[in-house]
């Protein structure tokens, strides 16, 4: 997300997008907390993933910065990340109730952005 933000020049789409980054850093935040309570660790993606994902970005947005590539852009990692905490909330179906109920709100915030989005199409 914030990797986009310094492409995007119109101010509704800059709003909107950051007010899911302020959205996701209180979800990252409530994660963390669950976690460390249950004595686990914070665990990043892998480096090389990271780096990848940064890299096809960057490109993708050298190319093309638009409103709509941008809300594609923004669609598609909402999208990865409901199918992979759907995937999660199947594959841990005896997952601790709170941990249950944060996956589907970020599942739902997610949904609610790609919804916004679609008027940048």
């Amino acid at each position: 997300m914030e990797q986009v933000s310094e492409y995007i020049k119109d101010t509704k789409l800059k709003e909107l997008a950051d007010s899911f980054t302020e959205k996701h850093r209180e979800l990252e935040a409530e994660t963390a907390a669950l976690l460390n309570d249950a004595g686990n660790d914070e665990k990043a993606p892998g480096a090389a993933a990271s780096t990848f994902a940064w890299f096809t970005t960057e490109i993708k947005l050298a190319v093309n910065s638009d409103n709509t590539h941008i809300a594609k852009l923004l669609m598609d990692g909402c999208n990865m990340g409901i199918k992979t905490l759907g995937e999660k909330l199947h594959q841990y179906s005896q997952a601790d109730k709170s941990a249950v109920v944060l996956t589907h709100r970020i599942i739902k915030e997610n949904e609610d952005m790609m919804k916004k989005l679609q008027e940048f199409l």
